[in-house]
């Protein structure tokens, strides 16, 4: 692509231009006057993913397919503590190969991304602290889970540094 400008100088200059880098620079001024435009629903709306779960890491980490998922404001044993082995156990036989629906908040911790996640239409995470095997996260969270919370739980589970408000 051939471009002429007019420099200070007051004569004509030749550029030219890889229609390659053209192009970036074309549609990165289309997307900044188009975006505006937009209506907020259009770009602000949670991101969800469906599908079925292929691994179960431990109480509160599991992937859909190849994506990694950590469950947002829940507090699960690691396998080396009190619960962790019960945790993760539970979690397998609770959504292992089932479809669930995961809403992303943005966030990612290491290589998984923080999602609310519901089997059936029912929050995954409540569900594992009903059941005794995790705690609520309150930081995270904002008390979502903790009327759930089981006394054995609360007794058996360490609360790391991170879920204090």
């Amino acid at each position: 692509m051939l471009v002429m400008s007019l420099h200070n100088s007051g004569y004509r200059q030749v550029h030219w231009y890889r229609a390659e880098r053209f192009n970036r620079i074309f549609t990165l001024c289309v997307a900044i006057l188009i975006v505006p435009l937009l209506p907020p629903v259009a770009y602000s709306q949670t991101t969800s993913i469906s599908g079925t779960v292929s691994k179960v890491r431990d109480g509160d980490t599991l992937k859909v397919g190849p994506v990694a998922i950590r469950l947002m404001g829940v507090n699960a044993p690691e396998l080396g503590e009190a619960l962790g082995v019960a945790s993760k156990e539970f979690m397998k036989r609770l959504v292992l190969a089932k479809q669930i629906r995961c809403e992303m908040n943005g966030d990612k911790s290491y290589d998984r991304f923080i999602a609310l996640c519901f089997l059936n239409g029912k929050d995954i995470g409540e569900t594992l602290i009903r059941a005794g095997l995790a705690l609520d996260c309150p930081r995270f969270s904002e008390g979502r889970y903790s009327s759930f919370e089981q006394s054995k739980a609360k007794n058996e589970i360490r609360m790391p540094k991170y879920c204090r408000r």
